[in-house]
């Protein structure tokens, strides 16, 4: 409702205890003479204002209820960065891990084909040597964990 973003909560009340007041006044006191004088716009106003006072409360009341969902969700979200961090972290570890482990793997077959293999250049033959370091370096890795 977009009255409710303009005026502050005690206007709504306020309202709806007019309404409320002048509507007893309007049908309790109305043996005055100075109401009965003005026992018809009495009530009608006083019975407008107490409807949309009543109608201005259950506004306010679904915008209060809306109000602690949105809280509640901004917990949950909360924690879900949090958890998202965490996780975060670890995808990072894991990833650093993988990185090391291919760049030593990868080092290490440059240092076995530049000993074993570069025996054999002056020839023009394919040892041995080669195929193995070939076929290792395209393997899968078995365990990196």
């Amino acid at each position: 409702m977009w009255i409710l973003t303009f005026l502050p909560d005690w206007t709504l009340h306020l309202i709806t205890l007019l309404g409320f007041v002048g509507t007893l006044v309007g049908f309790v006191f109305g043996m005055i003479p100075i109401v009965k004088q003005y026992i018809i716009p009495i009530r009608v106003i006083s019975i407008v204002l107490l409807l949309f006072g009543v109608y201005l409360e259950g506004g306010l009341a679904e915008n209060v209820v809306w109000q602690a969902r949105v809280k509640e969700v901004q917990v949950k979200l909360a924690e879900a960065e949090v958890k998202s961090a965490k996780e975060n972290i670890k995808i990072v570890e894991k990833v650093v891990k993988k990185t090391e482990y291919y760049k030593t793997r990868g080092d290490d077959i440059i240092q076995y084909v530049d000993r074993e293999v570069t025996k054999y250049d002056s020839q023009c033959i394919i040892p041995k040597e080669f195929v193995k370091s070939h076929n290792d370096a395209a393997t899968k890795e078995e365990n990196t964990k």
